[in-house]
Parts: C-alpha cells; structure tokens; sequence
C-alpha cells in the first residue's frame, strides 16, 4: 500500500496523517509581513502529568533555546511548548511571545507561591519553550524576521487541525538544494506526517532547509541543486563526488541552512528515552536529505505525552519515528510553491531526471 494519498486535483500526493493526530497537540502557524519568513509553534496538551521533552542536535551551525534544560540529568522534565522558527538567531525572539501566550492561560512550570515582607503574590508560573531556528535570511529584507508578536500569532491561531504544508510557517523562508549557491536552489517548506501501530500514534512536523537535496522514496531527487540553466536538477552528492562543485563552495554555506522538527507521540516515556526518540529520528532525515554538510544545523526534538497510557517500545518508536520524519520532509517538499522573487521553483515545477 502506497505511504501516498492520490489528490484528485493533480496537487503532488502527500504521505497521510499530522502532528496533531497525537492527542492534545496543537500547531500554529504565523507569518511576517514583508519578508517570505515565519514560525510555528506546537503547544503541549494541558494535562496534569505533562508532556515530556527530549533534543537531539546532530547539526554543525544548530541554533537552539531550552536545550541544555532537556539534557536527562536535569531537572525540569515537562514542556509547554515547541517553537520551530525562521530569522536565524533573531527568530529566537518568537519564543517570548510564546512564553506570553501561555502565561495568559496559566500555563507553566509553577515556582512559586512566592511572597514578600510586604504582601502576598499570586503563583508563579514559567512557561518552558525550547526553540529552533533555520537561517533564511539571504531572502528578502534580512532585517524582517520572526519576533515575539510573530510566536504570540502562531499561538493564537493554533488549533488541533491538520496544520497547513510547504510554505507557511517555519517553513516560508525554507530552501533546498544550496550546493551551487541559493540562486541555483530550490523551496522547502514545513511537512507533517503521522503513523498508528496498535494503541500508539507517532508524528512528525518538520521544516526542511537544507544545503542538500531532499530525495523520494526511490532515492532520486525530489528538490534541490538545478543545473546553470536552471531546468534540471542535477543530483548534488554526485555532483560533489565527481567534482563539479569544488570543496571550497562549502564554506560559502556556512549559515545558511537547517532543518528542524518535531516528533511526537502519545506513549508514555521518560526524558532519557526521548532523547533516545529523538535521536532516532535522525535516521529519517539521513534517508531523504543529501549530502548532509556540517553547515547544516539539524535539530529534532521528540515529545512524549503519555495520553496512550501506555510505556512505549522505544526500538518500535524509533523505526516509527524516523519513517514519519522522512515523509513529513518529503511533504514538505512537495507541497511547498515557487518564490517569485529571488525566483526559486518547487519540487513542482520541476521535472527530476
């Protein structure tokens, strides 16, 4: 049975399912206005056991918020929310939106009551909101980028729907194929994907940014480097291999890459072995993007909710895990439409060798 759901519009088919088809989990995009850049966020159900958070950073030139916190060995076990965002370490500002949100709702890690000599004060509550950034801001005006108002924004128009594909959100200012340089690039974009085995649902979102191609299910190019004209793509790993690219090209990339995302599921696990989850989940992004470069600054975060009720079979998870980040990325891709300025094609538009 194909992974694929046949559109009767002629759209490109989609692998089925989204982040939210874990219980509770709500996403939210939100874009800026001037640039082709954005954020979205993912908010953790509201439950009194919590959603636990684990990070894998496999990437040379992460940029990242919260992560040292999820390290197993350290003490706040719970999350609110996840933020993947673009405007590179700017974006991060998006995340004290997303902190104001939940501290409207009351949600947080509660630190207090606290008090003074003087007079009594309300409960504290901290919400806790690791981030993630893309570097997209070769596109447009570089001074445009996501800030607290935008992750405020991707807050309130959060729902439990399937969120929307290719470019919105984190993934607006997405490209893919940059070993040429950007302008022989192409779009990325924000996929999601989910899978069932039993009592267990596993999910993915993910915003795909990378120096190198994204690949399909038969391991050819799906989007990524074209040729100096343009029409073609050209296969970006064989190209290096062959020596059409020089090595020296890659230092050129430094910072302007990364794909980030989420995986999630409603089986119950510690942070240890959501670190573990996440982790694994490494392996879909290594089947669908290629070469990986160490310009790239890959982070997942995995999240666990518990609402199954049941521990989860981490080994299982994984193989789960890594299969939806694969077609939430390829989602990504093909959902994703061209830019007209600087002008870039989608997986689309383009007719792969």
């Amino acid at each position: 049975m194909s992974s694929a759901q046949a559109d009767p519009t002629g759209a490109p088919a989609l692998a089925p399912g989204a982040l939210t088809d874990v219980a509770g989990i709500e996403v939210g995009h939100a874009a800026v206005a001037g640039r082709a850049s954005g954020c979205t966020v993912v908010l953790c159900p509201d439950t009194p056991h919590g959603t636990t958070c684990g990070v894998a950073v496999r990437g040379g030139a992460p940029g990242t918020r919260e992560t040292d916190l999820l390290r197993p060995e350290n003490t706040v076990n719970r999350v609110h929310a996840v933020l993947l965002t673009g405007g590179s370490a700017f974006g991060l500002d998006a995340a004290g939106g997303v902190m104001r949100w939940l501290e409207e709702q009351g949600r947080g890690l509660l630190v207090g009551p606290a008090s003074s000599d003087e007079s009594p004060r309300a409960a504290i509550r901290v919400p806790i909101v690791p981030a993630a950034v893309l570097f997209d801001l070769w596109i447009g005006d570089a001074r445009i980028r996501p800030a607290a108002d935008t992750g405020y924004a991707a807050c309130r128009a959060a729902s439990a729907a399937a969120p929307a594909q290719g470019s919105h959100g984190a993934g607006l200012g997405a490209t893919v194929g940059k070993l040429f340089g950007v302008a022989r690039a192409c779009r990325g974009g924000i996929g999601t994907a989910s899978l069932r085995l039993g009592a267990v649902t596993v999910a993915a979102l993910v915003a795909v940014n990378a120096i190198g191609d994204v690949l399909d299910e038969e391991g050819e190019v799906l989007a990524g480097a074209r040729s100096e004209d343009g029409q073609r793509l050209v296969g970006a790993q064989r190209a290096l291999l062959q020596g059409a690219a020089p090595l020296q090209v890659m230092e050129r990339m430094a910072g302007t890459a990364t794909t980030i995302g989420i995986v999630a599921t409603d089986a119950r696990l510690d942070k240890a072995a959501a670190t573990q989850l996440a982790a694994l989940a490494h392996h879909g992004l290594a089947r669908t993007v290629s070469p990986i470069t160490v310009n790239d600054g890959d982070t997942l975060f995995a999240l666990a909710t518990g609402g199954a009720g049941i521990a989860g079979d981490l080994s299982t998870l994984g193989v789960l895990a890594a299969e939806v980040v694969a077609r939430a990325i390829r989602n990504g891709v093909r959902a994703a439409e061209a830019l007209a300025s600087p002008p870039l094609p989608a997986a689309r538009d383009l007719h792969p060798r």
